[in-house]
C-alpha cells in the first residue's frame, strides 16, 4: 500500500506555474486549489512516501515558504 506525505503551500498568482513545476520537480503532485480567507490561493500536493524519509517534504516547504516571507 502506498503511504502519502502531503503539503500545502500559498500561490502567487502571477508566478503560479513556476511554484508549481518547482515542487513537481521534487516529486509533488498537484491535488486540489482553493481560495484562502485572504484572496489568494493555497496549493495542496501530495507524493508517495519513499524509503522511509517520512518527513521529507517538511524541509522543503520551509525553503519554499522563506520565499513568501514579508509578501502580502
Amino acid at each position: 500500500m502506498t503511504t502519502w506525505e502531503y503539503l500545502t503551500t500559498p500561490l502567487l498568482i502571477h508566478n503560479t506555474a513556476a511554484i508549481l513545476n518547482n515542487w513537481g520537480k521534487q516529486g509533488w503532485e498537484l491535488v486540489q486549489v482553493v481560495p484562502n480567507n485572504e484572496g489568494g490561493l493555497v496549493a495542496y500536493l501530495k507524493r508517495p512516501v519513499g524509503g522511509g524519509a517520512a518527513n521529507a517534504g517538511l524541509g522543503h516547504a520551509a525553503e519554499a515558504a522563506k520565499q513568501f516571507e514579508g509578501e502580502q
